[in-house]
């Protein structure tokens, strides 16, 4: 196994870097403990990797990770998918649907309408 590995994981412009190392089951975002990564709601989407995994795999590893950029929703998505690539990257075998990368980008806005679809409303008196 490797010593340390270092992996990004990306969802709409939030951006998430994730160092995995052996240690002690220890995995912080930002500096805080996982357990209070805020909000509270979508914790459990990125405890999603050590539920489906199991917790004997994340006892051997110290996960450090870094976020900047996007929102609430887009952040946790972001921290979810570098936690399972920096596990795979680590032990070289287990394969994961949390890895896949989301390409769907925002449309971008036309003329004649507040937004990339919508028109504005026609008057016709």
């Amino acid at each position: 196994m490797s010593q340390s590995v270092q992996v990004f994981g990306r969802k709409k412009t939030a951006t998430a870097v994730a160092f995995c190392k052996r240690g002690n089951g220890l995995i912080k975002v930002n500096g805080v403990p996982l357990h209070l990564v805020e909000p509270a709601t979508l914790r459990y989407k990125v405890e999603e990797p050590i539920l489906l995994l199991g917790k004997e795999r994340f006892e051997g590893v110290d996960i450090r990770v870094r976020v900047k950029g996007g929102g609430h929703t887009s952040r946790i998505y972001a921290i979810r998918q570098a936690i399972s690539k920096s596990l795979v990257a680590y032990y070289q075998k287990c394969k994961s649907r949390f890895s896949q990368f989301d390409p769907r980008r925002t449309e971008a806005k036309k003329f004649g309408g507040p937004g990339a679809r919508s028109r504005y409303q026609k008057s016709y008196r």
